[in-house]
């Protein structure tokens, strides 16, 4: 019973193991994500140190990396937990196999004793020839053959035993030595965050003198956004009518079509379709009626979810998602329907999902932006530069749609992402995939 529990644990233990390896390779794959976006949040961050006239977006992108060099030390962390447990397991089958080795050894070195007292081949002999009948001379031979069998197997045991000794010792080695690389790559990244940290502090009390002026400045772009977002929201609820005009339509001129009668003429059928929408109830602005094939689409768009690309190639979120302080001034909260993404000078904006343009918008001379219907889905991309689709395009997935703008004066080029069910703005945090 003892033996039968001790091979059950081992067997829970191993499956664990295996459980952990997976995991470790996870985290491997997610630490080296994260060392990729810290690289490019530290060129963003030189860019932009280098055309910056106002330390406040340095602050926002330095704020960033803070909070991925933590995401990393956390990352590194569970690394080394896990570790650690394989570490224990694999100390437990060395313990196992060392008393199992130290209990053959001896069970082995009784029974070549044994045979070496009895060594002689006469003495071996007169054991068979003494037998009292062909029976036992043939069993005693077999015993004997029997016997010679199970030290050799004894013997091979031991090798195999010691041989598999050998190869968790040094497992156990090579995860000695990771552990001691990753707790060092973790005290690293600890002083590179205290470091991040204290420059952060250094830049946020530079510009504390200027503070009446940065929220004069912040107001007014809140402002700015709001506008647009009022925008915006005209233009989508424009949309939503339209697309409800539309299917109003085929299913009036469906309808008309089924009372026509002989002789009408295409024009009278589509006039009396026309008279059916107009006496029907005002068309709904805030929630489109779904077409089996916008339906399909829309039910696609909504199965991404968490999986859809970024409207960049690459790039950091400086501005989150809904109400939020300020990240100088926490007293002072900003809002923003979307997210803003800092990336590369001369970066394109790509489209998050296949779909229809349904809008090109000049927000001001120098802030144009696109408007992609997706069903019942909409997504916009703000502070173009260029656009390269016209109104009624099929766009496909990461497909170019225009030149995301450089600002002049603080040299950031930053996008601004919206998703929006209907008029319900989402979190477009929850859309993009690793976010």
């Amino acid at each position: 019973m003892p033996k039968f529990l001790l091979s059950l644990i081992l067997i829970c233990l191993t499956a664990t193991m295996w459980s952990q390896e997976s995991q470790q390779e996870k985290l491997e794959q997610r630490k080296a994500q994260i060392q990729q976006e810290i690289r490019d949040n530290e060129r963003l961050l030189q860019t932009v140190k280098k055309k910056e006239k106002s330390a406040v977006n340095v602050i926002i992108i330095q704020g960033n990396k803070i909070k991925l060099k933590e995401k990393l030390i956390n990352t590194t962390e569970k690394q080394s937990k896990l570790l650690g447990n394989d570490m224990y397991i694999n100390q437990v089958k060395i313990n196992k196999l060392n008393r199992e080795l130290v209990l053959l050894k001896e069970d082995y070195a009784k029974m070549i004793l044994k045979s070496y007292k009895s060594r002689s081949e006469q003495s071996r002999a007169m054991f068979i020839l003494s037998s009292n009948s062909f029976l036992q001379a043939y069993k005693r031979a077999q015993y004997m053959k029997q016997y010679t069998n199970y030290r050799k197997m004894q013997g091979d045991e031991i090798k195999s035993k010691s041989d598999e000794l050998i190869v968790y010792n040094g497992k156990l080695n090579v995860q000695k030595t990771a552990k001691q690389k990753l707790i060092a790559e973790n005290e690293k990244e600890r002083l590179s965050l205290l470091k991040a940290k204290l420059e952060q502090e250094k830049l946020v009390n530079s510009i504390k003198k200027d503070k009446n002026k940065i929220a004069r400045e912040i107001k007014k772009r809140q402002q700015e956004s709001k506008t647009i977002d009022k925008q915006i929201n005209r233009l989508i609820r424009e949309a939503i009518a339209e697309a409800n005009r539309k299917a109003a339509l085929e299913k009036a001129m469906e309808k008309a079509r089924n009372e026509a009668k002989i002789g009408d003429t295409k024009e009278e059928i589509k006039t009396r379709a026309k008279a059916i929408v107009s006496s029907a109830s005002a068309v709904s602005s805030s929630r489109i009626e779904l077409t089996p094939e916008a339906k399909m689409l829309s039910d696609n768009f909504k199965s991404n979810r968490g999986r859809l690309p970024w409207p960049v190639e690459r790039g950091v979120v400086t501005s989150a998602y809904g109400d939020h302080p300020h990240p100088v001034i926490s007293s002072l909260m900003v809002h923003n329907s979307g997210i803003d993404i800092t990336t590369d000078q001369g970066a394109n904006a790509r489209a998050v999902f296949g779909g229809e343009v349904i809008s090109v918008m000049v927000l001001s001379p120098v802030n144009k932006a696109v408007m992609i219907q997706h069903g019942d889905y909409f997504t916009v991309y703000q502070n173009l530069s260029s656009v390269n689709v016209s109104k009624g395009d099929k766009v496909s997935t990461k497909q170019n749609i225009g030149k995301i703008r450089t600002n002049g004066d603080t040299g950031k080029t930053v996008i601004k992402f919206t998703i929006s069910q209907n008029t319900t703005y989402n979190n477009p945090a929850s859309w993009l995939s690793n976010m």
